[in-house]
């Protein structure tokens, strides 16, 4: 849209994240502004619809609504939906990054090298997909590690 640069073939430093940013916190924010700074071209992997369900058995925001509201951050160039199916059984951005080949995939707090090492985390395919096209990874981007959790926050919501 306003800033995206894919149809371009500009030779700048492209930092990747991930996330469902359903409902976009503070967390997130801190994670975006972060990972801009590793480089001159900030992707957002936004996991679509089918992945929330799958993950946590519902949306509260539309991934069209936040995709929206992940491009009007000055932080972000772009923000690419993935095509997970309907219960599709991987749960990783593999396919995204491998479309998109970035320098740097950037992490937040909630994703690490000890989340990697449980065998549902689908981390363990991202880090190896990354080792292997010589996408750099980097942890705990943002500050203080895991501020909000969105599930926590919708959860709140919910009680009220």
């Amino acid at each position: 849209m306003r800033r995206n640069s894919t149809a371009r073939k500009e030779k700048k430093k492209t930092v990747a994240v991930s996330g469902g940013f359903d409902p976009v916190h503070i967390g997130h924010v801190r994670l975006l502004n972060a990972a801009k700074k590793f480089g001159d071209r900030l992707v957002v992997i936004l996991n679509n619809d089918n992945w929330l369900i799958s993950k946590k058995g519902f949306v509260f925001i539309s991934e069209n609504d936040r995709k929206e509201i992940l491009e009007s951050f000055f932080s972000v160039n772009e923000v690419m939906i993935t095509s997970h199916k309907k219960n599709d059984p991987d749960r990783s951005v593999c396919r995204e990054l491998l479309k998109l080949r970035p320098h740097i995939f950037a992490n937040g707090g909630d994703r690490n090298l000890m989340d990697s090492k449980k065998k549902s985390s689908s981390l363990n395919s991202e880090i190896a997909l990354c080792a292997r096209l010589g996408i750099k990874t980097v942890f705990n981007v943002g500050s203080g590690g895991k501020l909000r959790s969105s599930t926590e926050l919708v959860s709140r919501f919910k009680k009220v």
